[in-house]
């Protein structure tokens, strides 16, 4: 809620202000937010993959015919079916980075959406123009790449945000349901989000703790490979801190609970792996703030080239070739799709090694290592 992020706002107030920049946002049940989001995440995903693969079907012949022609063999496909296969990619596929794009400019800011949108718009018009009007070249087949490049990046993004967050949902499971608490002598079975600090609670020889806490009565093995990456077992005895998730090796346990619920230290484990799903890698940050100057600089490069060849030659056609042709590669393809797979590839190397990565700033600087 916003009050836990120290504003004073309304979550009300920040769904909204969240939506004006052009994205989406709404409440989530905390006890839910993992389960909910695992399957949120499957959804999108499946949603991705299908919009892509249409995307790319529809893209082909375009790419196609130009690869052929580069190769000195002609191929015409009519331009009445060049904007049949380009529009749905751009009214259908791509229709996400115009409402992002269109977000931004409504809420006076810049971002890459804007030069995806700008880049794809300009060859789409200048194909739409030549393909009724003035009977140039066509560029469906960049507009077309360009828009379904970004959304197998998009979709590899959401597939390690997915691995992501099967490794919350496997420190979540970690955690047991139900906890032995010592009420006026005798055992009670409770919720184990139920237990408070100062609780005793009893833990049987194969069970795993379900609260941190200090031992209060008998001796034990201790599996806490979940902390250490050590499954060697670690001997417990009285006065001996103990870590919830840990597994119980061969003695009966009396704890004394001490930091419980979302103070514990597996629940700030779970909290760094979720803050490493929303962190950039900082190069992400930096063209993002670039993305601020960047964008007005790319339309000024394109208006100057515009008037420049114009001026020259007197050539309309080719000025206005020269001016897409800025905005077209200006079109962020590389940050796109080559960030979400590099860090796709990264974590899932990773995680098959037993590593988890905090986030992705710890990744980028992994070949600093020594």
């Amino acid at each position: 809620s916003a009050s836990d992020l120290g504003y004073s706002k309304t979550l009300a107030e920040v769904i909204a202000a969240v939506k004006k920049t052009g994205y989406g946002a709404r409440a989530v049940d905390r006890a839910e937010a993992g389960a909910d989001e695992e399957e949120e995440l499957a959804r999108k995903s499946r949603k991705d993959l299908t919009v892509f693969a249409l995307s790319a079907l529809l893209t082909l012949p375009l790419v196609a015919r130009m690869v052929w022609e580069l190769a000195g063999e002609e191929w015409r496909i009519s331009p009445l079916v060049q904007l049949a296969l380009a529009t749905p990619v751009r009214l259908w596929a791509g229709a996400r980075f115009y409402r992002a794009a269109w977000g931004a400019l409504k809420a006076f800011s810049s971002n890459m959406d804007i030069l995806v949108a700008l880049g794809t718009s300009a060859a789409y018009g200048l194909s739409l123009y030549n393909t009724f009007i003035g009977g140039g070249e066509l560029y469906y087949e960049a507009e077309a790449a360009v828009i379904t490049l970004i959304l197998l990046g998009k979709w590899l993004e959401i597939r390690a945000k997915r691995g992501t967050t099967s490794a919350i949902r496997a420190l979540m499971n970690l955690r047991p349901e139900t906890a032995r608490v010592l009420r006026d002598g005798r055992e009670v079975e409770v919720p184990a989000r139920a237990v408070a600090s100062g609780d005793l609670v009893v833990v049987r020889p194969g069970e795993r703790l379900p609260v941190d806490g200090v031992v209060e009565e008998g001796t034990s093995q201790m599996d806490e490979s979940l902390i250490t990456g050590e499954s060697m077992p670690v001997p417990k005895t009285v006065g001996d801190a103990v870590t919830g998730g840990a597994i119980n090796g061969e003695g009966l346990l009396r704890i004394r609970a001490t930091t419980v619920g979302a103070e514990s230290v597996l629940s700030h484990i779970i909290k760094l792996v979720q803050g490493a799903q929303g962190s950039k890698v900082p190069v992400q940050k930096l063209v993002d703030r670039i993305s601020s100057i960047f964008v007005p600089i790319v339309i000024i490069a394109a208006i100057v080239t515009f008037l420049v060849w114009w001026g020259i030659s007197g050539d309309y056609p080719t000025a206005i070739i020269n001016a897409v042709a800025v905005l077209v590669i200006a079109c962020p393809c590389a940050l796109g799709l080559a960030m979400p797979t590099a860090i796709m590839v990264g974590t899932g190397q990773a995680a098959t090694a037993g590593i988890l990565i905090k986030d992705a700033e710890a990744l980028e600087r992994v070949h600093r290592i020594d």
